[in-house]
C-alpha cells in the first residue's frame, strides 16, 4: 500500500490538496463569521489620521503611467477609480469616530476593505493567513508594506490578479507563500500554511502528523533540485509541469469565472 501511495500522480495530488484545503478553509471562514460580536477583533485605532487624497478625476499623468504598467485601458482605469473612491468613502463612513468625535481620514484602501473585496467580489474563501500575506505583498508605501493601498498600487495588484500572465501569477503566489520573504518556501512555512487551513473540531486527534506527511508529499513535487527548500526556480518548473500546483498552499487568485464577471461589470460601467 505504501508503494502505491508514493505513485500518486502530480495532478491527483494537487487536486486532492486543493479540494481538502478549500473544504476546510470554507468551514473555518464560516465559523469565524458566525462568532458573536464580542468575539470579533476590536477595531483598529488610527493614531495619526491622514487627509484623504482621493480627487474626483484621475490626472492624465497617472492614467498615462498606468496604461504602461497595467493591462487596463483608459475607460477601465476610470471605472476602477470610481470604484476606488467609493471603497475609500465607505471605509471612512464605517470607521469608528476619533476621540474628539470626528470621522477618521482614510487615504486609501485599508486592510479591512481589502479583505472584504477579496471575499465578496472575488469569492476568495481562503485562510486568514493567506489574506494577511496577500495584503502584505501588495505594494504600499515607498518601502512597501506601509499604510493603506493607494490607487496606483491597487490597480497594479488587480492587473496581476485579473490579467496577469503565468509568470506574474507564479511570482505573486510565491511571494504570498514565502512567509519570511527570504526567497524560499521551507518545510516550516509549508506546515504553517497547511496547518492554518485545518479547522480542528472538539475531540479530533492532533492533525499535525497528517500535515507533516502532506508537507513531505508536496515538497517532493515542488523541490525540483532536491535541496530541501523550494526556490522560485523550483516553483516555476513544478508549476510549468503541473499548473494545479500554482495555489498548493492556499487560494490567492480569483477563479477565471469571477475574474471575467468582474471585468464584464467593469466594462459595463465604462
Amino acid at each position: 500500500m505504501a508503494s502505491e501511495g508514493k505513485q500518486i500522480s502530480v495532478a491527483a495530488t494537487a487536486i486532492a490538496l486543493r479540494g481538502v484545503r478549500l473544504f476546510l478553509s470554507a468551514g473555518k471562514t464560516a465559523a469565524e463569521r458566525s462568532l458573536p460580536a464580542a468575539a470579533q477583533p476590536a477595531p483598529r485605532v488610527k493614531r495619526k489620521p491622514k487627509q484623504p487624497v482621493v480627487g474626483n478625476k484621475l490626472s492624465p499623468k497617472v492614467i498615462e503611467q498606468l496604461l504602461k504598467t497595467t493591462k487596463f485601458n483608459k475607460p477601465e482605469l476610470e471605472a476602477l477609480y470610481s470604484m476606488y473612491r467609493r471603497l475609500v468613502s465607505s471605509a471612512q463612513a464605517a470607521a469608528p469616530a476619533t476621540a474628539i468625535g470626528h470621522s477618521p481620514k482614510i487615504d486609501g484602501i485599508d486592510q479591512s476593505t481589502f479583505r472584504d473585496v477579496m471575499h465578496n467580489t472575488f469569492d476568495l474563501v481562503t485562510e486568514e493567513a493567506i489574506l494577511e500575506r496577500m495584503w502584505i505583498t501588495w505594494e504600499r508605501g515607498a518601502a512597501g508594506g506601509e499604510g493603506s493601498l493607494r490607487f496606483e498600487s491597487w490597480v497594479r495588484g488587480l492587473s496581476v490578479l485579473l490579467r496577469g500572465n503565468m509568470e506574474e501569477r507564479r511570482m505573486y503566489c510565491f511571494k504570498v507563500y514565502d512567509l519570511n520573504n527570504d526567497g524560499f518556501i521551507t518545510r516550516d512555512e509549508m506546515f504553517s500554511l497547511l496547518r492554518n487551513a485545518l479547522l480542528k473540531q472538539p475531540g479530533d486527534e492532533d492533525p499535525d502528523e497528517g500535515v507533516r506527511d502532506l508537507v513531505e508529499l508536496v515538497l517532493r513535487k515542488l523541490d525540483v533540485d532536491k535541496d530541501g527548500v523550494v526556490s522560485i526556480d523550483d516553483y516555476r518548473q513544478a508549476v510549468e509541469q503541473e499548473p494545479l500546483l500554482l495555489e498548493a498552499f492556499g487560494q490567492c487568485l480569483p477563479s477565471k469565472r469571477h475574474a471575467l464577471t468582474f471585468l464584464k461589470t467593469l466594462t459595463n460601467k465604462t
